[in-house]
């Protein structure tokens, strides 16, 4: 009995399975919550945490242990677990470092116990079903019923073309997942990694769920991400001793475009036809500043999803909308983690990418594109969303640090390099 369940806790099929509830259950917390509530979602995340230390202790030998956890992460989620030290909400503050912890320790299971092939499929397979049952939904609300679905926040207006929401609670966040989707739907198709008409399907999905979400943030991030293929395309048909020209090239030419960017903002948001929503932004970024004042360089303390408190009860009280957030990664973890926060934040996001980018630009198999085109995407939105720091969006974040940290690690090279005679 004993050596049979080893042999069930170390198996590699038990390591599938609690990836894909993982993925899935990391994107799809708003409909949990919605039918469970928040005991029932913490309940599930325990169990999952339970389960993947049991798989995780009987594949011991299996694991390589060096270099498991990038510096990146180490040092952020340690600032913010710091902060109760100065919070005026120290029991939240733990809550918060508890629940970013969790999620961080699902992506570092994840990316342990799964090599990336295997990472992009349970991607894609979550994202197929999650996708489909939000379309599904959207079509019984607005065609079949005309009737909202109002615990999902599912409003039917997919008879107007949208803008709909699916299972996520906002179109941003389906946007988001469904741009996501795309990405992975794509390189499993170029891996040929499911059926031809399985990925034209998928990619259909995926394109369908973002025109309908008429999402601004996500357009802009579909916008990056394109560019950044193309790059991509290019950069793995130059010759590797002219490479590194040319990825300075792109990075002063990225560098120009954020600044014109910048500067041309209100003409891209009108042409976006998106005034209305970056306006409520600008109110959320323009109080939070207000409060920062007080708190610049280490912050107000680390909480996650905004609680009912001071002083994000005053933010939106300001701006008259209910918030579980900042509106922007960016500015959250400034908000909450002060100057030191965001700039830790900041290096997480930079280093994962430039050590993903090289790998996508210098190694031969296509699925070394996914991690970094998700970084893209997910970098990107970060600017009008705060998906990165909670939940399925910190999850893929830590994954794809974690799998860019072991295949491209500054420690690891050390320990490689000879010693001196």
């Amino acid at each position: 009995m004993r050596s049979a369940l080893r042999e069930f806790a170390g198996s590699a099929r038990l390591a599938q399975s609690l990836t894909l509830i993982s993925v899935g259950l990391a994107f799809s917390t708003h409909a949990v919550r919605a039918l469970i509530g928040w005991p029932g979602l913490i309940a599930a995340v325990l169990t999952l945490l339970v389960l993947c230390g049991f798989s995780l202790v009987a594949r011991w030998r299996a694991v390589e242990w060096y270099g498991i956890l990038p510096l990146t992460i180490l040092v952020f989620v340690g600032w913010c677990a710091a902060s109760v030290l100065w919070t005026d909400t120290p029991g939240l503050t733990v809550l918060g470092v508890g629940y970013l912890v969790a999620f961080g320790v699902l992506g570092v299971y994840i990316a342990l116990m799964r090599d990336t092939i295997q990472i992009v499929r349970a991607f894609g397979d979550v994202l197929r079903v999650l996708l489909a049952v939000s379309i599904g939904l959207e079509i019984l609300s607005g065609v079949l019923l005309d009737l909202p679905i109002a615990f999902l926040g599912i409003q039917g207006d997919i008879a107007s073309f949208g803008p709909i929401q699916g299972i996520f609670g906002s179109r941003n966040l389906l946007g988001f997942i469904a741009l996501l989707g795309l990405i992975t739907f794509i390189v499993e198709w170029r891996t040929r990694s499911v059926l031809r008409g399985r990925a034209i399907a998928s990619v259909a999905l995926a394109v369908l769920c973002i025109a309908l979400a008429g999402s601004p943030t996500t357009w802009i991030a579909l916008g990056a991400t394109l560019v950044a293929l193309a790059a991509l395309y290019g950069l793995r048909r130059v010759p590797a001793e002219t490479r590194w020209r040319w990825q300075l090239a792109l990075l002063v030419a990225s560098v120009a475009v954020i600044v014109v960017g910048w500067l041309t903002r209100i003409r891209i948001i009108e042409l976006l036809d998106a005034r209305a929503e970056f306006g409520v932004r600008l109110d959320v970024w323009r109080e939070v500043s207000r409060y920062l004042a007080a708190n610049p360089l280490q912050g107000w303390g680390w909480v996650g999803r905004w609680p009912g408190t001071a002083p994000y009860v005053w933010v939106e009280a300001a701006v008259g909308r209910d918030l579980s957030s900042a509106l922007s990664a960016y500015i959250d973890v400034y908000f909450q983690a002060g100057v030191i926060g965001a700039l830790l934040f900041i290096g997480l996001v930079g280093v994962a990418l430039v050590r993903s980018w090289l790998l996508a630009s210098s190694r031969r198999s296509v699925v070394y594109l996914w991690p970094a085109l998700c970084l893209v995407a997910l970098a990107v939105t970060s600017f009008a969303e705060s998906f990165a720091l909670l939940e399925g969006g910190w999850l893929l974040l830590v994954v794809c640090t974690v799998k860019a940290a072991r295949d491209m690690s500054w420690r690891d090279a050390l320990s490689r390099a000879p010693l001196p005679a």
